[in-house]
């Protein structure tokens, strides 16, 4: 951003990443995930600390996955949660 203009596309991709981040709950369910002991988290393990329904959690956490920020694989009947360092890396490089 600082070392040539962003083109019109770049700049709507961006924006659509931050947009998914601007909102608390996800931004929580990362740095929950992130900090979870085994760097992955169920969603079993998120509700509590965010006192949101699973649904609600569920679909915070889909909408993170979809944006590239958390990978995720289905064990028996939970999906665990993993952070994308890159994903996040790739923000904060276009903001410099």
């Amino acid at each position: 951003m600082t070392r040539a203009p962003l083109v019109a596309r770049d700049a709507a991709a961006l924006a659509a990443r931050l947009k998914v981040l601007a909102h608390p709950a996800r931004l929580r369910l990362l740095s929950l995930v992130a900090a979870h002991p085994r760097g992955e988290a169920c969603v079993c393990n998120l509700v509590a600390p965010l006192k949101l329904s699973q649904p609600t959690v569920t679909h915070h956490l889909q909408a993170l996955h979809r944006a590239g920020f958390l990978g995720r694989e289905k064990r028996g009947v939970w999906v665990w949660y993993r952070l994308l360092p890159a994903a996040l890396a790739s923000v904060t490089a276009s903001l410099r």
